[in-house]
């Protein structure tokens, strides 16, 4: 057995490394504070050495916890948490937009080889009405000591059940630039900040790959199957990079394997990465219809450049 898990029930799934006793992560959905968009998420994440990857309700943005789906701007309300932003007006207190995504039950909780936490959830308007429906299922697999990563593989399918469509969108979309945060949201620790970003842009005939890896801008809009974060520790020796992707069964409300979504990613003034679903304009979902998307995530120890992660990629499969 590679995983064990604990169950507190009520409060928390912890999967742990069987061989090290690492506490990879733990999966809390007890609700807290409402002005938070109460909603489950995965903090602490660790890499295999115990190296810390995620922050929980930093300073400047409370409702930032570890890594955790999110809804910004759901048609006029909030389950991000905390102000909401307002064209001409910027951030403003408005408890009233305020939602939740609500934990109903796990079909399944194990561990073996890999881990699985598979959920149903209710997604809530502050008034509590029913908004949506989203059956969500994490693995842990690819457990690997000799590079020292695992990868977390994060799948949800949201229903609308309104009369009426469901309009994801964005600060971008709603007046403020690069701010197109909205889907699975990972905020880094602290230490993190001024960290290096790189995504699977290849390099041009005239141009080698370490040039190409130095010379890669700021990837905040753009997009690419996949992006990078090399993250240096507080408290201990050494870096750690976390690897997000998307999969190639996302789509955008059909449009098979186009990875239309555009990376939201800071280093500073802290480290934080979205996959997003709605940068530059918004997503609609009709009646009825259904929002898939899954997404990996592999930690791993170390600072891995462009080579190492693309190498670790192709020995993965979805």
């Amino acid at each position: 057995m590679t995983l064990s898990l604990t169950h507190a029930h009520g409060d928390r799934i912890t999967v742990a490394h069987a061989a090290t006793g690492t506490e990879l992560f733990s999966y809390v959905y007890r609700p807290e504070a409402d002005w938070e968009a109460p909603k489950p998420y995965l903090h602490p994440v660790r890499t295999l050495s115990g190296g810390l990857v995620t922050d929980y309700r930093p300073n400047d943005h409370r409702w930032h916890k570890g890594l955790q789906l999110t809804a910004s701007h759901l048609s006029g309300q909030n389950l991000w948490g905390g102000n909401t932003y307002v064209h001409g007006e910027g951030y403003l207190a408005l408890p009233e937009r305020v939602g939740s995504m609500a934990h109903v039950a796990f079909e399944e909780v194990s561990a073996d080889d890999r881990a699985v936490i598979a959920e149903r959830l209710t997604w809530h308007p502050h008034d509590g009405s029913l908004w949506a429906e989203e059956d969500r299922r994490i693995e842990v697999r690819d457990v690997d000591d000799e590079t020292g990563s695992w990868t977390l593989t994060w799948t949800s399918a949201v229903t609308n059940r309104r009369d009426e469509p469901l309009r994801f969108g964005s600060p971008t979309t709603h007046g403020r630039p690069a701010a197109g945060y909205t889907g699975l949201f990972w905020r880094g620790p602290r230490a993190f900040r001024d960290g290096r970003v790189f995504t699977a842009r290849t390099p041009g005939p005239e141009e080698s790959a370490v040039s190409a890896e130095s010379s890669d801008g700021d990837p905040m809009g753009t997009q690419a199957p996949w992006l990078a974060y090399v993250g240096e520790h507080d408290g201990r020796n050494g870096h750690a990079t976390l690897v997000f992707e998307h999969a190639p069964s996302n789509d955008h409300l059909g449009e098979k394997g186009t990875h239309p979504a555009h990376w939201f990613v800071r280093s500073d003034p802290f480290a934080a990465v979205a996959p997003s679903w709605a940068f530059h304009e918004e997503l609609v979902l009709q009646p009825g219809d259904t929002l898939a998307r899954s997404y990996r995530v592999t930690v791993a120890d170390g600072a891995w450049d462009r080579e190492q992660v693309a190498a670790h990629l192709e020995g993965l499969t979805w």
